[in-house]
């Protein structure tokens, strides 16, 4: 097991670690792969109806795509591709990715997959992982789920599910850190949760958060590139996102959040409950587990007994994405899911995962990544001899963006293979 952290570790430090250990920005990068080992994303921060148009999986579709919080790599079992593996440098992300896939086939019913992943703040999830999945569960997933660290004050991490698992993680605790902010000016992010329709969701915006962003506290505190280590943001992406508003963070932040805000229906906006109201929506009936509010596609009832039945259809492995393809058969593949890592990648770090791409792709293999400014990062980076293979779809690539529920990202990307 010891060995099992070792070697993540050292591959989330090559994926990081870009400037020397006695520079600022070494002690900022390794600050961050510190953050990085534990719990990040307890919701993925990406849309994954919008990766889905995009990636028009097939029943014989094979993927790869980064595991993060699982929500995705869930969800995409809705359209019932033959294969996907989720590969994570973070053991956290990969033990949860797995605790996932074991409740769902070992859960009795949905109503208790529901509670422990919708709710997860409920003592009888404990219950239900010890007689359900502690005896289903692999070793190395036990032991991380058995295990106890400092976020969880010495208890159990599997713990978590009964004290709201969406306010722990790094993501918890940035969005938490968030509210306690805004109460200190008197704002209660909640209240985005009673405006009825699209007209005073903008008026809640425009009067009551965009004027927060010109507090002295929040300007100086987001130009600390520390301060967005809860987004998952490491110092490289910060200084992407920074470029995006001229160097005004604050001035960045506010325009993503204006979109999550102000352009999708709370109605239909699972991101904006978790963002404003740190939760999912509950039950309008406070009766039985919450089916009323929007929920990501893994997590709706109608959902459930066909995405049960395909759950062995995943594999989860911790490692890099490069690491995983230089074992992978020469046109095996048909779509690759990156999420924004690439932000975080230096030039040889990006030709060596697009070599290992474009030899692993089938014809027509579709690639989708998310980037923190709009432009793709790809041009002038990636040798020609390796993007020239690929054809980029730069009127979808802008719808979907617009599509995109997470509202954090200035761009959504989709290369299809020539």
């Amino acid at each position: 097991m010891t060995s099992t952290i070792r070697q993540s570790k050292k591959r989330l430090d090559r994926a990081v670690h870009r400037s020397k250990l006695i520079s600022m920005e070494g002690v900022l990068e390794r600050l961050f792969t510190f953050a990085f080992k534990g719990l990040v994303y307890p919701q993925i921060w990406e849309d994954p109806e919008v990766d889905m148009q995009a990636l028009q999986l097939k029943p014989h579709s094979k993927m790869v795509t980064i595991a993060s919080g699982g929500c995705n790599v869930m969800s995409y079992l809705t359209a019932d591709p033959q294969e996907i593996t989720a590969v994570d440098l973070n053991r956290a992300h990969v033990a949860l990715n797995r605790l996932k896939l074991t409740a769902l086939e070992e859960f009795p019913d949905y109503e208790t997959f529901y509670r422990f992943f919708g709710e997860a703040d409920e003592k009888a999830n404990i219950a239900a992982y010890e007689k359900y999945l502690k005896p289903a569960i692999d070793p190395e997933t036990m032991a991380y789920w058995e295990g106890r660290d400092m976020t969880a004050w010495g208890r159990k991490r599997i713990t978590l599910f009964s004290r709201d698992l969406y306010h722990h993680g790094m993501l918890g605790y940035f969005i938490g850190l968030g509210h306690f902010i805004a109460k200190i000016y008197g704002v209660d992010l909640s209240k985005m949760a009673d405006a009825g329709d699209l007209n005073e969701q903008r008026s809640y915006f425009d009067k009551v958060l965009a004027p927060l962003f010109d507090k002295r506290l929040i300007r100086w505190a987001t130009s600390k590139k520390m301060s967005l280590y809860g987004l998952g943001i490491p110092p490289a992406q910060y200084e992407s996102l920074a470029a995006e508003g001229g160097g005004n963070m604050a001035g960045v932040l506010k325009q993503r959040l204006e979109k999550l805000a102000c352009d999708f229906p709370m109605e239909d906006n699972y991101f904006a409950w978790q963002a404003f109201t740190r939760g999912y929506a509950p039950s309008q009936t406070h009766s039985g587990t919450g089916l009323s509010g929007p929920l990501p596609p893994y997590l709706k009832l109608q959902h459930f007994p066909e995405i049960r039945k395909r759950a062995s259809h995943v594999r989860v492995v911790n490692r890099s994405f490069t690491e995983h393809l230089d074992n992978q058969d020469a046109n095996s593949l048909d779509a690759y899911v990156l999420l924004d890592a690439q932000d975080w990648m230096t030039d040889r770090q990006l030709n060596d995962l697009w070599a290992g791409i474009s030899r692993t792709a089938r014809q027509g293999a579709r690639v989708i990544f998310r980037t923190a400014g709009e432009p793709s990062i790809l041009p002038g980076r990636v040798n020609n001899e390796i993007l020239g293979q690929w054809t980029y779809e730069a009127a979808e690539s802008a719808r979907l963006n617009k599509l995109d529920r997470s509202s954090i990202y200035g761009g959504f990307h989709l290369y299809i293979y020539n």
